[in-house]
């Protein structure tokens, strides 16, 4: 794995990268502040590039600054998955540039809804009076809203192969694991570990996985006061990695409360427990 910083002054991908780019990595709510620069404080968002084709997953608050590169790059093709539709992983849609360029197509995929919600439906619901003041009509893009059960493997664009599993969370979530020419990475956040086992429908999911992104919001001594939050420990994402045979573990979803010190023990404790295993920050690129 390469591991690269390359904030400002990319060049758009070419046609034989496969790589990911953190552009949010914190949880639950967006924090500023000297003591979350190190790794960041805007929430969960992610762009995956396969040989040029840009793959977003999540738009939280880094989807502004996401956006700004891709106006930047004049790319006016785009696909967003979303885990789901809680407040942190959506909010950075309305502020997501690229919806208000007549040039634009842009696929937003989900898989977790259910009982007649669907994608065009929530990201409504999160657009709409007294929460915010215009509609997703407003957008000048061509914007397509696709639904899928989570479970199910997604072929996006030639030589793409996405697959999905469902997750432990509150009014549900979906885990991807997308795989290019030889090379894997997968996505993994807001899912609650079992108290019986590892979670079999993950396991399948990051099988042998080049790298692994995993929700690890809590440490094994905080999550038995937030039981039922929906989320998990970076210990249990050490204990998949390993049962699963995983390239390198990438711990994600900081909580807002831990701040770059606490990270900074984290990381240590991560690399200490699977050799090779980091913490995600900000403004990172990640080549398997």
């Amino acid at each position: 794995m390469v591991r690269l910083n390359p904030w400002g002054g990319r060049k758009p991908p070419s046609q034989d990268q496969f790589f990911v780019k953190f552009w949010g990595v914190r949880g639950s709510i967006a924090c500023a502040g000297p003591e979350v620069q190190r790794y960041g404080g805007n929430t969960s968002c992610l762009e995956i590039v396969c040989s040029g084709r840009r793959l977003v997953f999540d738009g939280g608050t880094g989807l502004r600054y996401l956006g700004e590169q891709i106006e930047a790059e004049g790319q006016r093709d785009i696909d967003i998955f979303l885990t789901h539709s809680h407040i942190d992983h959506v909010v950075g849609l309305p502020f997501f540039s690229p919806l208000f360029c007549e040039d634009t197509t842009c696929r937003i995929w989900s898989g977790h809804l259910e009982g007649g919600m669907s994608t065009h439906k929530a990201i409504g619901g999160l657009m709409n009076a007294p929460l915010f003041p215009v509609a997703p009509e407003i957008f000048k893009a061509r914007v397509l809203y696709n639904d899928f059960s989570a479970g199910d493997t997604l072929e996006p664009h030639p030589d793409i192969v996405i697959r999905t599993a469902a997750l432990n969370h509150p009014n549900g979530a979906t885990g991807y694991r997308v795989d290019h020419k030889g090379k894997s990475i997968a996505y993994v956040t807001d899912t609650e570990h079992f108290d019986d086992g590892l979670d079999e429908a993950i396991l399948g999911l990051i099988d042998k996985a080049d790298i692994f992104i995993y929700d690890a919001t809590y440490t094994d001594e905080e999550y038995p006061a937030s039981k039922g939050f929906g989320h998990s420990t970076w210990q249990e994402g050490v204990r998949l990695a390993d049962a699963a045979g995983v390239g390198v573990y990438v711990a994600f979803h900081h909580d807002p409360s831990h701040d770059d010190d606490f990270m900074d023990q984290v990381a240590r404790d991560v690399a200490a427990a699977r050799a090779g295993s980091i913490v995600a920050r900000e403004g990172e690129s990640l080549f398997p």
